[in-house]
């Protein structure tokens, strides 16, 4: 697969796909990690000497209103001070406007244009990769890029659209997020041990279905567990029940009873107790002290580890003892760690436990269909 040390940059208009999608409040920017995580991929384009047009989604655009507040003008102020370099900002996603500020580039300049969710409204052409809106968009630059690993799961006219018109390479950020996420997937270091938490089983079937197939053995926390447990005949109260996903438990379980492990203890809100001493009245929100102890177990031998999803209500201080738990027994352990991106990732970071991992994915949807074992269009696209 071909990445940008693959093309001559110099005085091409080279298209950068970045993921921008970061949090903002009242035009503020809460985590800037996203943009720092493209800064290589557009440092290197400056270094040789391309004209830079950077574009990104943010948010998402149902109505007008949706426009004000996902704007990527913060973003290109923020991005303005991490460059130490102005940023050409252009408030459109098409036309005049924005084809005379790229003609006007010169080498080592970066534009970034609008979001390009604006052109969802009215009829999706973005989100359902609209021909028309790939050829245009492909029509103002000379060479793409796609460094949005955060999108790569979803054919988009900004990645799959323009990609199909245009010749194309990836960035630093995907090709390091492939690097680290593939090899650990695909021909892992053993034991493999892979620990899934997150509220729904139905959300993470295709990932179970997969990683039962290559992992040695899947720690199961978060609300996902209590399905697990009600197909065991377990009384989880009120706790979380995906109830469409239990013949799925059961089958999965009886398959692989060896090397699925469920948690053995759990916190209420009224007390930490054995899982078979929940009443009907309670709700298992985080996973029990004595269920780290056995995961600790199975994490300590383990020499590649893949957590996808936090094992109980972390952003809750009482619930979050479980998943700060797994964090601290993966900062001991000498492995490839890998966490997923969202959830997991805030998590960790939260924590402060980003030192404890060899790779913390920038993409929550993205490495969850490559742990599916799923092609991503995104990065397929690129030849």
């Amino acid at each position: 697969m071909k990445t940008i040390r693959d093309f001559d940059l110099n005085n091409k208009k080279v298209i950068i796909r970045v993921d921008f999608n970061v949090p903002i409040k009242d035009g503020v920017i809460t985590d800037d990690t996203r943009i720092k995580e493209s800064l290589k991929t557009i440092n290197y384009a400056i270094d040789n000497n391309a004209k830079v047009i950077l574009m990104s989604h943010l948010g998402r655009i149902k109505e007008e209103s949706d426009k004000l507040k996902n704007t990527l003008k913060p973003v290109s102020v923020r991005l303005s001070e991490l460059l130490n370099k102005q940023v050409i900002f252009v408030p459109t996603t098409r036309g005049e406007e924005l084809e005379n500020a790229i003609n006007n580039l010169n080498n080592g300049d970066v534009l970034l244009m609008e979001n390009t969710r604006f052109e969802d409204l009215p009829d999706k052409k973005e989100s359902k990769n609209n021909e028309e809106l790939g050829k245009y968009w492909a029509s103002l630059g000379d060479v793409y890029i796609n460094d949005a690993f955060g999108t790569a799961h979803r054919a988009h006219a900004s990645n799959v659209g323009i990609a199909s018109n245009l010749e194309s390479g990836i960035g630093f950020l995907i090709e390091k997020e492939l690097d680290n996420l593939l090899p650990a997937i695909n021909n892992p270091s053993r034991p493999f041990t892979v620990i899934l938490g997150g509220a729904k089983v139905s959300d993470k079937i295709g990932v179970i279905e997969n990683l039962v197939k290559k992992a040695d053995y899947i720690l199961i926390g978060g609300g996902m567990a209590f399905t697990f447990l009600k197909a065991k005949g377990i009384e989880i109260g009120k706790s979380l029940l995906d109830e469409e996903s239990i013949d799925f438990c059961k089958n999965i379980l009886k398959e692989n009873e060896s090397k699925i492990i469920l948690p053995i203890d759990v916190v209420t809100e009224l007390k930490e107790c054995f899982i078979t001493d929940i009443t009907k009245d309670e709700t298992g929100l985080d996973i029990g002290s004595k269920t780290v102890k056995l995961f600790k177990q199975y994490l300590d031998s383990s020499k590649t580890i893949i957590w996808n999803g936090p094992v109980g209500m972390f952003e809750e201080d009482r619930y979050s003892n479980g998943t700060k738990g797994i964090c601290e027994i993966l900062k001991n352990i000498e492995a490839t760690k890998i966490a997923g991106g969202g959830d997991t990732a805030s998590a960790v970071k939260n924590f402060g436990y980003e030192e404890a991992f060899t790779h913390i994915s920038t993409g929550g949807g993205a490495s969850l269909e490559l742990l599916e074992g799923k092609v991503l269009p995104g990065i397929d696209i690129i030849k």
